[in-house]
């Protein structure tokens, strides 16, 4: 073959790719044919895909979704109020065993929501009722009734905070925002070494502890894992440490920090009348002696039992109103007045556990406002109960005492390393 036979064979190659080239270029694909897999862009037909969204773990597009809150004495039945429910749904909940569920245990101001088809008569599709942040139950209504316990998940941070005090514990406490769930445990595990009603400005504290949330929002506090209290220059520690038989706090020196009966027999607040022999009574307008101590708090506030025992007697008296009196062993005797309602189980003979709810604060009786009155009796003799001497449950065991140290070393450390603030009125919180 010539060379110039050659020349035009490779010149008519290179023309056929060329062609080829173009014809890809115009068409999607060898083998399709003009048209195919081409879209015809038009705005006005373009199609919203709607996001789904989940309540409770339902989907609840399209539905109606009514939130709201438990009102005083309200029942069960009034939460569907406006919808529409089955005669055979009805039946169902009218013959649910109080073992499943018990409707006269709905509180005041829980939340609970209602979701409803979009329809003519608002079919009840699911009643939710939320007996605590982190408990709640779904009670599906659509078809068939079916009651659903559920509990979303509770994430637990470890965080330190730092703080300087003011004025009264009390006021401090409020200023700094903290939890006051935060300060009746710290209130609990210093009670009896320290006098909260003293404290005075400068006074300092650090406390390490655990904070409980469910879906990013704070929803208790879990344990106390150290405490350094400065109070009138003096250093006090506190260190959790279990010796086989639950969590106790201990000092420095591995003395128990614990009583047998709580100090305090409503959560921390302002005592608005001490004991005394010679006080002013303002409602008979006379000088008596005062044998009790005055706890002013919000009509409703829960009163504990500051230890366990068994009741004497609850009921109602024109001096003392609804009253609870407890006998903690052959020593020690308690006594709660003015009681807006006695707790329920709390009868003579009952027994009682230390810290368990015996009823609520109130003004019933001869009481000019809500408060509760504390009495304490010694051998059957009233005494001060806030200056009371009673004695410390047992030290660290001399078998522990090696553990004991190492605890407490670790944490004396992690106390150290928290800084103080500067200021009084001022904290510091950190997460671990």
């Amino acid at each position: 073959m010539t060379l110039k036979r050659k020349l035009y064979l490779s010149l008519g190659a290179a023309l056929l790719l060329v062609v080829v080239f173009l014809s890809l270029s115009i068409y999607t694909s060898i083998f399709t044919r003009p048209g195919e897999y081409e879209v015809a862009v038009d705005s006005s037909e373009y199609v919203t895909i709607e996001r789904p969204v989940f309540k409770y773990g339902m989907l609840v597009n399209g539905m109606e979704v009514k939130d709201g809150y438990i009102k005083h004495n309200q029942l069960f039945a009034e939460l569907m109020e406006g919808s529409y429910i089955s005669p055979k749904v009805w039946q169902q909940l009218n013959l649910l065993p109080r073992s499943v569920f018990d409707f006269r245990r709905i509180a005041h101001s829980r939340k609970y929501s209602l979701i409803t088809q979009n329809d003519s008569l608002k079919t009840a599709v699911a009643l939710v009722y939320e007996s605590s942040p982190v408990e709640y139950t779904i009670f599906h209504l659509k078809d068939s009734l079916l009651v659903e316990p559920c509990q979303r998940e509770v994430k637990t941070e470890e965080k330190s905070i730092a703080g300087t005090i003011t004025s009264s514990l009390y006021e401090t406490i409020d200023a700094l925002k903290i939890s006051n769930e935060l300060t009746n445990k710290f209130v609990d595990v210093f009670g009896w070494q320290v006098d909260f009603q003293m404290l005075q400005k400068g006074d300092r504290f650090k406390l390490i502890y655990e904070e409980n949330s469910v879906e990013g929002v704070p929803y208790s506090i879990g344990k106390i894992l150290g405490i350094y209290f400065e109070h009138f220059g003096h250093g006090y520690y506190a260190f959790p440490f279990d010796q086989g038989d639950g969590m106790d706090y201990f000092d420095e020196d591995g003395n128990s920090l614990r009583k047998a009966l709580l100090k305090y027999p409503i959560e921390f607040t302002r005592i608005s009348s001490r004991y005394s022999l010679s006080r002013f009574h303002p409602v008979v307008k006379v000088f008596r002696p005062h044998l009790g101590t005055d706890f002013a708090a919000a009509t409703g506030t829960p009163i504990r039992t500051v230890g366990d025992g068994i009741v004497l007697e609850a009921q109602y008296t024109a001096g003392n109103g609804n009253y609870v009196k407890i006998r903690h062993n052959g020593t020690y005797t308690t006594g709660y007045l003015h009681m807006s309602k006695i707790g329920s189980g709390i009868v003579p003979g009952a027994h009682v556990k230390q810290g368990q709810t015996i009823g609520y604060v109130g003004s019933t009786g001869l009481a000019t406002g809500p408060h509760l009155c504390y009495r304490f009796w010694r051998n059957g003799v009233q005494v001060d109960a806030l200056r009371v001497e009673l004695p410390p449950s047992q030290p660290v065991d001399k078998k522990n005492l090696q553990r004991f140290e190492e605890v407490k070393k670790q944490l004396i450390e992690r106390l150290q390393k928290i800084p103080f603030v500067d200021q009084p009125g001022q904290a510091i919180v950190s997460s671990r």
